[in-house]
């Protein structure tokens, strides 16, 4: 088994080596087939997505390739790609992820997880249906991983309570075997893949077991039968729940804000898109697609027994519940009484909330009309709110204290410490965003933009709903086996240049494109929560890919459903944004040229 570990480790490493050095070398043709800038700018795409979808650099690498390359290849100076990795789209982003840190510092996400398990019941369905809420409220705010990895260890808890933990049967011991091999070549540790939740015999019961009657095995084996599947329910709900819940607020996870950034770039003059505006918009379908999700995958898993939903619960269900419950109580016991920093931040957080859906929520006017026109940005709201945290005391402050001349002059510990901040906050994807920034950016000013509209003629007599679906569709697919940042970054010129010969709102493409790029939920490559729940090793491929692919399928129904109702009063989708037409007609002005020089180019060939 080490030696091939070793072995696979070598292959990896190899095909590593070939990618970054032959990718390169093998792009070179788009050089020389396309106009001298355009062409330098595709290449520097092409190769940064062959390295973001093979992984053979680190993500956060290869988004810094611009810096290089676009100074060198004669694309942009390095003073208008280097700012693209600090606009102020990052900063709401870094908010975000400040306020988290601060958050998980207090262990205020494990309260209100707890605090809504004891509320929604121990009943399987209601205890996948508070997993799921609760997983996707966490994601919202925090990231999906986080969300994911640190609601599965309560998961777990619940479950042993319910069905205990026992030695694994000698068949599911040889399934494991069958499927040790390519776990570990997905570098994914393995534990049994299913829990023997029955009392194992002894040797001395042999005489007994032979005298239960097949009735008594029957129900035994439906028993195992169905706690099996309760586990699995389970487990692939929190990593599904969290891919939702970040879709949910432009914070929850990066392509939120790359679509928000990109925007800004090719289309400065909208201004639609906001926290608010977004979070009236993602929210519903949030929900719905919880809801229906909550619903399939207790169906599928028997959370929900639709024949026998009347029958009476055997007395060992009832006592696995009661044991369920006590453990919630146990474990929101442990956390003591609510401390003075957890008060404090649940309402910074809330504050954080409120200012930043409140600033220009677009159907009344905001906070921020009060300043001048485009001074206040969401970025500037959650920095403000996030600066308090590390500064504000975690202890409650005396009044005595400022009186009295002799008390000890003691440092207050504040809420949030820098080193803290440092250590907690994926700094990686602040990099991630900025190239994705960049990219737009150089496909802007090379022209590329431009180069692309001009070969999307053939879809131009696509009906607009249908061009959602397929978009949603073919986004989906991608990001199962990409990353779901990388995957917009490449998506997000194309679409707008559709958008323009389409003749429909920008949006009306992108932000099916966005959100798409979360419905990941089919294997366990597809995202980091899907990994951290298939790699406890009680779910199997076969698993995620039936329950994920009605998931996928949903998630684009809903989202068509979506922007065909209340996203077109929300972002005025109805209608052809004069923002549009201004780079509508910008980019007509330049396509004959292109073109000339595109034709010019090949003729030398």
């Amino acid at each position: 088994m080490a030696a091939l570990g070793a072995l696979v480790k070598k292959a990896w490493s190899v095909r590593r080596a070939v990618v970054l050095l032959g990718a390169p070398l093998a792009l070179l043709p788009v050089l020389l087939s396309l106009p001298a800038k355009e062409g330098r700018c595709l290449y520097v795409i092409l190769l940064m997505a062959l390295y973001w979808c093979t992984e053979a650099l680190p993500l956060a690498v290869t988004a810094l390739l611009p810096i290089v390359l676009f100074p060198f290849l004669g694309i942009l100076p390095s003073n208008k790609v280097c700012p693209q990795y600090f606009l102020d789209t990052n900063f709401l982003f870094l908010s975000g992820l400040i306020m988290a840190s601060a958050i998980e510092e207090w262990n205020l996400h494990r309260r209100i997880a707890l605090r809504v398990l004891m509320c929604v019941g121990v009943q399987p369905a209601r205890l996948i249906l508070g997993m799921m809420l609760t997983t996707s409220f966490l994601s919202m705010w925090l990231s999906n991983t986080a969300s994911t990895a640190m609601m599965l260890p309560i998961a777990n808890a619940i479950l042993k309570s319910l069905f205990g933990e026992k030695d694994t049967s000698k068949e599911m011991s040889r399934e494991n075997e069958e499927t040790q091999a390519p776990l570990q070549q997905n570098k994914l540790y393995t534990v049994p893949t299913e829990m023997q939740f029955l009392a194992s015999t002894e040797d001395k019961d042999l005489a007994e077991e032979k005298e239960i009657t097949s009735d008594v095995l029957s129900d035994l084996k439906k028993e195992e039968e169905y706690k099996n599947n309760i586990w699995k329910g389970f487990l692939i709900s929190i990593p599904y729940a969290a891919s939702i819940g970040g879709t949910a607020t432009l914070t929850g996870t990066a392509p939120n804000l790359i679509l928000l950034g990109q925007l800004k770039s090719y289309f400065p003059e909208c201004d639609v898109v906001n926290f608010g505006s977004w979070f009236m918009f993602a929210f519903p379908l949030m929900l719905i697609f919880l809801l229906m999700g909550w619903l399939w995958i207790s169906i599928l898993y028997g959370g929900i027994n639709l024949r026998g939903w009347r029958a009476k619960k055997s007395n060992l269900r009832v006592d696995a519940e009661a044991r369920a419950r006590d453990v919630i109580k146990e474990d929101y016991q442990k956390l003591g009484p609510t401390k003075f920093a957890e008060q404090a931040i649940f309402f910074f957080f809330c504050m954080f909330a409120v200012m930043l859906f409140s600033r220009d929520p677009k159907f009344i006017p905001g906070w921020a009309s009060f300043f001048a026109p485009g001074f206040i940005s969401d970025a500037v709201t959650g920095i403000t709110i996030v600066i308090i945290l590390f500064f504000f005391p975690s202890q409650k402050p005396s009044l005595k204290w400022w009186f009295d001349f002799k008390a000890p002059n003691t440092e207050t510990q504040p809420l949030l410490t820098w080193r803290k901040a440092q250590e907690t906050v994926p700094w990686n994807i602040i990099l991630l965003l900025g190239g994705g920034f960049a990219m737009a950016k150089g496909c802007e000013e090379s022209g590329l933009s431009v180069w692309i509209g001009g070969r999307l003629h053939p879809l131009e007599g696509v009906p607009p709903p249908v061009a959602v679906i397929l978009i949603t569709i073919v986004i989906a697919l991608f990001t199962e086996f990409a990353s779901n940042t990388a995957t917009i970054i490449i998506f997000l010129p194309v679409l707008a240049e559709l958008a323009i010969r389409l003749k429909v709102n920008p949006l009306y493409l992108m932000i099916p494109g966005t959100i798409g790029c979360s419905y990941a939920f089919m294997l366990p490559v597809s995202t980091p929560p899907n990994s951290i729940a298939f790699s406890s090793g009680h779910l199997m491929v076969k698993d995620m890919a039936r329950t994920g692919l009605l998931m996928n399928l949903m998630g684009v129904l809903l989202l068509s459903l979506a922007m065909n109702t209340w996203a077109k009063s929300i972002f005025q989708l109805g209608t052809f944004p004069a923002w549009a037409n201004i780079h509508a007609e910008n980019a007509t002005s330049l396509l004959p040229a292109v073109e000339n020089v595109t034709l010019s180019a090949l003729n030398k060939i």
